[in-house]
């Protein structure tokens, strides 16, 4: 099969590279990658979690139960975005800000290590998408497992569940500076309102779940399937109140649903047209 023989070409690359710094979020692609480097370099695989303002809360305890059970060494740290201007102002290439200070921190940590390779968890999926991180990716010569053993999204999920990973549908993580508008000022109340108002929804049993921050206005992002629930006159009344506590004015259902990367959809219509 197709994807048995990217599983084995993904170990193949891995094991050349005998040993790595992992940048791991806790998602399922990062996941997937830390098992099957895990399998290859065992004690000389390191992963990483970077924990900030920006990174949902909650996520670093179930990242450090993951690594455990595979029996990988992990390790936090901590980035300081919110102390950077050109990533708190927000322009288009925010994300490359971030993962520069990203990289550039794993990259010093292989090589205290004596540790020649850092990697990452992009999938061939993530090509498609508006992604500035992938500048600083190459400046610090950061490689991407999956999209050289060209594994998509659907991919890792299958694999994942394949090799019975608990993480296998877990729902998509993403940075909370995401759901903010290019040129609005990222401030640690932002981001705050943001995970209170996503925790709201999740509390009342929504898994896939982005608030998107307008001002005023908070844009739901839930899979189609939960529409249904949500407009429900009991269910969209607790929603409408519990978001409104926490200071918007409105509530709105984005009928697309969710989907990654919906505040590039603007930059990505631009780059099209060129």
């Amino acid at each position: 099969m197709v994807i048995e023989r990217k599983w084995a070409h993904l170990k193949s690359l891995l094991q050349d590279m005998q040993s790595a710094v992992l940048a791991y979020s806790g998602g399922v692609d990062s996941s997937l990658l830390l098992r099957a480097a895990s399998e290859v370099m065992g004690s000389r695989l390191i992963a990483v979690t970077a924990v900030s303002e920006t990174y949902p809360a909650g996520e670093l305890s179930s990242a450090e139960e993951f690594a455990r059970s595979q029996g990988v060494m992990h390790r936090v740290l901590r980035t300081e975005e919110l102390g950077s201007e050109s990533f708190v102002r927000n322009n288009p290439d925010r994300c490359y800000h971030c993962k520069k200070e990203l990289f550039e921190k794993l990259r010093q940590m292989a090589e205290s290590e004596g540790i020649s390779t850092v990697i990452e968890g992009s999938n061939t999926d993530d090509l498609r998408d508006y992604r500035p991180g992938r500048k600083a990716a190459k400046e610090f010569s950061v490689r991407s497992p999956l999209v050289e053993a060209e594994i998509s999204k659907t991919e890792v999920r299958e694999l994942a569940r394949t090799l019975n990973l608990a993480v296998w549908d877990k729902p998509s993580l993403a940075c909370l500076s995401s759901r903010i508008p290019y040129g609005t000022r990222i401030t640690p109340e932002i981001l705050e309102t943001i995970q209170s108002a996503e925790d709201q929804l999740r509390v009342l049993g929504f898994r896939q779940v982005r608030v998107r921050h307008h001002d005023e206005t908070a844009r739901i992002e839930l899979s189609r399937a939960d529409f249904g629930r949500l407009i429900n006159d009991e269910m969209a009344s607790r929603v409408t109140a519990a978001l409104k506590k926490l200071g918007y004015t409105y509530v709105c259902l984005d009928l697309e649903g969710y989907r990654t990367g919906s505040m590039n959809e603007g930059i990505n219509k631009e780059v099209e047209s060129r």
